[in-house]
């Protein structure tokens, strides 16, 4: 391993969000284009089989960071508070000797904005106070943040946008910090983790990119939209939840979603090659674990629903590519693994061989034997949670094999053979011939969770915020949101605190040293030189 033979790798982990690997073509999309991602995957390990533990931009990054399950951590919705004192991923790797940085969004509620994370170059994309706090004992409730059909009727190509001003900011000062990383004294190994916003929606893509793809060509759902007699009761909500044929839905618009989201993709496939590029210039490239995942998926239209938040393959599946040069070789995993299985998987490659002891359970696995190809009883095993918008109750969901469970107290149980059945049309849960299957499941589902006493938390815990982020909008308002702090006496010339030509020299890369002067002469003899 890298961390035997001398310098320990760094690390570039990349997150997009709402990325389906569907629209990937390393996962057999034939249009979408994607050249950097495309070049890891193709001397990398590539899991086919890689699910996010919850649907949903915070609960499945408080997963990711903790390696936790989400009910253990109260990681409920987008507007659950995330703990200082949960140990992350980010704390390990700072005490097994990295530096790290965050650039980018990662959803963080509360007045802890670090978690972990040595330097963060950016804000984040959305609040970290309890805005978004859902309503289970008022369910009605719509509140005005929430997704909506705008997001798709609207789509198509803009010359700027909200999220691209925010991802260009991310790229640049992730590309920055690079820079500055290797002309400062500090010789640690390095974690940045890039955390882009594109493609989630609203489906709004860059002109330039929109005019890469021939409308025409763009692929409309396998799945038409269901009537809503037809769906499964979860996929009802949804529909009551941002649909609710609030507005007209034309297959343009489908079309035009799709269009954008495909040219989105590539769109941060470009700012993933714009932050590589530091990497080769410092000849860093050949030594960089690069990373790249999601935080979930998007149904795009499939079912006629769309974002997340629910247990389709479409939302619940994230890509995972893991390019590692000199270590790891081109590898496609079927296994299932999950993002809780992150957090190990950085320990082992910062710590090599050296003995992990977590301070708090780790549910995870490092991911490391699966890419090598040497994993043994490998558990095959996902679990997810969802306790946000849409529903009133969790509802759980276990990925084992080929079969996926689905299951929430109020709700008839799903079972699909998503191998068989990719699109998930058949409820093998209502087919007399799988019923051990299922019966098993729900035993499994029932010991591992307690729903009722789950649920009584989560509207606890709404009550509390909710009262808490009514009073602190009252009088005085100290915002949670991070505010990178630039102390701009430091950063370019300056007549204080060191050698102005200091400053200069030690921004240059590559670096070198003063040349020696030809003669000292003193200030008498220049003096005379004068005369």
């Amino acid at each position: 391993m890298a961390a035997t033979r001398g310098k320990r790798p760094n690390i570039l982990l990349v997150m997009l969000d709402q990325l389906a690997p569907q629209s990937l073509a390393d996962y057999g999309h034939k249009l979408v284009q994607t050249p950097n991602i495309s070049t890891l995957a193709d001397t990398g390990a590539v899991f086919d089989n890689f699910y996010c533990n919850s649907a949903l931009c915070g609960p499945s990054r408080f997963s990711f960071m903790t390696g936790q399950p989400n009910h253990k951590i109260g990681a409920y919705d987008n507007s659950s508070e995330f703990p200082a004192s949960i140990p992350t991923l980010a704390h390990y790797l700072r005490m097994a000797g990295y530096r790290t940085c965050l650039s980018g969004k990662m959803h963080f509620v509360g007045p802890d904005q670090l978690h972990g994370f040595e330097d963060r170059v950016t804000t984040d994309m959305y609040p970290g106070d309890f805005g978004w706090t859902p309503t289970w004992e008022d369910p009605s409730q719509i509140h005005w943040w929430f997704h909506n059909m705008l997001s798709v009727t609207e789509a198509g190509p803009y010359d700027r946008t909200l999220e691209i001003d925010y991802d260009e900011e991310v790229a640049w000062h992730a590309t920055r910090w690079l820079w500055d990383h290797a002309r400062s004294p500090d010789e640690r190994p390095f974690m940045m983790c890039l955390s882009l916003m594109h493609p989630h929606d609203p489906y709004m893509a860059p002109r330039h990119l929109w005019d890469r793809y021939r409308h025409d060509d763009i692929d409309m759902p396998v799945v038409p939209k269901l009537p809503v007699n037809e769906r499964d009761p979860f996929s009802r909500r949804m529909w009551s939840l941002y649909d609710r044929d609030e507005y007209e839905v034309t297959g343009t618009h489908i079309r035009n979603a799709r269009h954008a989201y495909y040219s989105m993709i590539t769109y941060a496939d470009e700012l993933i090659g714009q932050v590589m590029a530091p990497l080769k210039s410092l000849g860093l490239a050949d030594n960089t674990i690069v990373i790249v995942t999601a935080d979930h998926g998007d149904m795009l239209g499939e079912r006629g629903l769309w974002f997340k938040m629910v247990d389709f393959e479409r939302s619940i599946r994230v890509p995972l590519i893991i390019n590692w040069p000199g270590e790891l070789k081109r590898r496609r995993i079927k296994e299932n693994a999950s993002l809780i299985d992150m957090l190990p998987t950085l320990v082992d490659i910062a710590t090599g061989s050296k003995p992990f002891e977590p301070a708090a359970p780790i549910a995870g696995q490092s991911l490391l034997p699966l890419a090598r190809g040497v994993a043994r009883d490998w558990p095959d095993t996902v679990f997810g949670e969802y306790m946000a918008e849409g529903t009133v109750e969790p509802v759980f969901m276990i990925k084992r094999g080929n079969l996926k469970y689905i299951t929430a107290e109020s709700d008839p149980p799903q079972l699909y053979d998503t191998q068989k059945d990719p699109n998930e049309l058949t409820n093998l849960a209502e087919v007399a011939g799988h019923a051990r299957q299922a019966t098993g499941f729900a035993k499994e589902a029932a010991a591992r969770w307690d729903s009722a006493a789950i649920k009584a938390d989560v509207i606890a815990t709404q009550k509390e915020r909710l009262l808490v982020q009514e009073a602190i909008l009252k009088g005085r308002i100290h915002p949670w949101d991070y505010e990178p702090r630039i102390d701009a006496s430091k950063v370019y010339n300056r007549n204080y605190g060191g050698e102005l030509y200091d400053t200069d020299r030690r921004a240059r890369v590559p670096y070198q040293s003063e040349p020696p002067k030809q003669a000292k002469r003193t200030r008498r003899n220049w003096s005379r030189d004068l005369k």
